[in-house]
């Protein structure tokens, strides 16, 4: 009796012994997945249209005091009082070279006055060029380097702890000098990818928005941060290894198994068109780096550079690489 009974249910301990090994395998590797990832951030900006300051010329059509004018006419009187003396022989006080004259005054403060209000109301600028419609660009760049690199690392953390990141001159600095610095570790790239859109100003904000979130939901925790001049510093930090004048890291193990990979991410928004291309090899990362890199002050509306791992002894396994970065490419 008993031995039936233990035939019956031997089968089922065995694939609940089974169910199990899987599931605690599946856990263990998810949590190895989503272990604690340490991340560092700086830009800021804005996507505000810019305020299109400019004065119009001074036009004066005739001598405020009036006088008598050629082909008939006054500029005195009721014309004089109002601003336009040389209408007056276009509504019938007199003719000739003064009503043709007086024709084209008319017309062309009639253009001044439309292409102003449509200036006021961001239709179009000072030369009649459209202001709606202009394009905004947004790219992202991401490389994926060895972190025998972690010299990289330390000039990110030294730029984001100095960086005034609330002026277009500081956070075209932040664009420029991080972007350098991957340029001088060409040895250690090893993964890359590239997007860039061209919108219309009202959704470059958005899409500017989701390539930053997409980026920072990889990190348990920004440890470092300076955006928009806000600088936040996690305590954790307080151990990270500081770059001496001369380049050296200190207050480290230089000894201690470093990390496999490092991640960077720049996304900028700019005016214009920005157009990077596909990266397939280091070449193709090289010139993307300089286009992206090269985007002066005037240009750039909003500039985010991530990176991680940022605190010391957070690790970056090639399974984080699969499982959080599958579209970047071997380069």
């Amino acid at each position: 009796m008993y031995k039936q009974l233990i035939s019956k249910i031997k089968p089922v301990l065995k694939s609940l012994f089974a169910i199990g090994l899987v599931l605690t395998l599946a856990f263990g590797n998810a949590d190895g997945a989503l272990a604690a990832r340490s991340g560092g951030r700086m830009g800021g900006g804005s996507f505000r249209a810019p305020a299109r300051s400019y004065s119009a010329p001074s036009r004066t059509y005739a001598p405020s005091g009036g006088g008598y004018y050629p082909g008939g006419g006054y500029g005195g009187g009721f014309g004089g009082g109002f601003g336009f003396p040389f209408l007056l022989p276009f509504f019938g006080f007199g003719g000739g070279f003064g009503g043709l004259f007086s024709i084209l005054i008319f017309i062309s403060i009639a253009n001044f006055l439309v292409r102003s209000f449509r200036s006021a109301g961001g239709g179009t600028d000072e030369l009649g060029n459209s202001t709606t419609t202009s394009a905004v660009s947004v790219a992202r760049l991401q490389v994926g380097l060895l972190a025998e690199a972690r010299g990289l690392q330390g000039e990110l953390d030294s730029l984001a702890r100095k960086a005034n990141t609330d002026t277009a001159a500081g956070r075209a600095q932040v664009l420029q000098e991080s972007t350098l610095a991957m340029l001088r570790h060409p040895e250690y790239w090893v993964y890359a990818g590239a997007d860039s859109v061209q919108t219309r100003l009202e959704a470059a904000e958005a899409k500017f928005n989701q390539f930053s979130l997409a980026e920072r939901s990889k990190f348990t925790e920004e440890t470092l941060s300076n955006y928009n001049n806000q600088l936040r510093q996690a305590g954790s930090n307080k151990n990270l290894p500081v770059l001496q004048e001369n380049g050296a890291l200190v207050g480290s193990d230089l000894n201690s198994e470093p990390g496999e990979f490092i991640v960077v991410t720049v996304i900028v928004g700019t005016q214009g068109k920005l157009q990077l291309p596909a990266v397939k090899n280091s070449e193709d990362l090289r010139q993307a780096l300089r286009l992206i890199g090269g985007v002066s002050s005037e240009q750039l509306l909003a500039v985010e550079v991530l990176w991680t791992p940022q605190a010391n002894g957070d690790t970056l396994t090639a399974d984080d690489m699969l499982a959080g970065y599958p579209d970047l490419r071997s380069i």
